[in-house]
């Protein structure tokens, strides 16, 4: 069965990978292990060296590179947030702008004067609970956890100082008189 190919139709593209190349593909797209793909694919190898170099020959091959586009074509969606709409949505709740649904219980109470059985007029008090969805802005702490995200994001916190030092170096000091 090694020698079978398998045929793939995607989209007006027909790529022709054979069986075990299709499942390093299939198993590469979900694991980014070029190794780990190798093996779980039926490849053999006498090293580790062996294959890790056999895995890597695999994925510079025209076709498979073809197949894992597609695949990871498939797998972007519109579903799935990009960066771009990631950092959108943190500005909008880091500046307040998005509002949150919290439902309230509001009570309420009515008071009506009625004759008792003696004919004495008694308060007769009805109370009522009316749950209602009010919408507030973010919460602070989510607006804080939100921009120090967005700061992270963006390499805000990165600490690490670059400095370039410049020894200079003079010729000739021997030639000097004291």
């Amino acid at each position: 069965m090694a020698g079978a190919f398998l045929m793939l139709e995607r989209w007006c593209c027909v790529v022709a990978l054979n069986v075990k190349q299709e499942a390093f593909c299939l198993h590469y797209a979900k694991t980014g292990n070029a190794t780990e793909s190798y093996k779980k694919a039926g490849y053999e190898a006498k090293t580790d060296t062996a294959i890790y170099s056999n895995a890597n020959r695999l994925l510079k091959n025209d076709k498979v590179q073809e197949r894992l586009k597609e695949l990871a074509d498939e797998i972007a969606s519109d579903k799935i947030a990009d960066i771009k709409e990631i950092q959108e949505y943190l500005t909008s709740v880091m500046r307040r702008e998005l509002k949150e649904s919290v439902v309230v219980t509001l009570s309420t109470e009515r008071s009506t004067y009625a004759p008792d059985e003696n004919g004495t007029m008694r308060k007769q008090t009805i109370k009522e609970e009316v749950p209602q969805i009010v919408h507030i802005p973010a919460k602070l702490s989510d607006a804080n956890k939100a921009a120090e995200t967005l700061a992270k994001m963006k390499g805000g916190f990165d600490n690490k100082a670059q400095i370039e030092v410049i020894i200079p170096v003079f010729g000739g000091e021997d030639e000097l008189d004291d």
